[in-house]
């Protein structure tokens, strides 16, 4: 029997391998909807894949050179009623902690990394 976290994370490397990651929302762009928040970091999604929100999987991409996953961040929105998982690549430890605060920080979401 194979070990699931293992063939959880294999899955992920395999996903992020075959897919283009777009970034929708370059490092210092404005959020859509709340132009209050500025993102630190280069925001995207996965191309021709799917997430629970019905458009692709959401990935975080950091400054390491090495464009590796390292974490996905669970979250919850109240506003929305979703729940999603988002991946977090090339990430350092101070990049995790700035995503984990992105989403801890307003009154109706919630995040939870779950490191590699």
């Amino acid at each position: 029997m194979s070990n699931n976290k293992s063939v959880f994370w294999q899955r992920l490397d395999e996903l992020l391998a075959t897919s283009q990651i777009v970034i929708d929302r370059p490092k210092g762009s404005c959020h859509p909807r709340f132009p209050e928040i500025v993102y630190q970091l280069d925001y995207g999604y996965l191309d021709a894949t799917t997430s629970n929100d019905g458009e692709g999987l959401d990935v975080w991409l950091g400054s390491e050179p090495d464009k590796g996953l390292v974490a996905v961040i669970c979250t919850v929105d109240l506003d929305k009623r979703d729940a999603e998982m988002k991946l977090m690549v090339g990430c350092t430890e101070e990049q995790m902690r700035y995503i984990e605060d992105f989403y801890n920080n307003w009154p109706d979401m919630g995040g939870y990394i779950v490191r590699r």
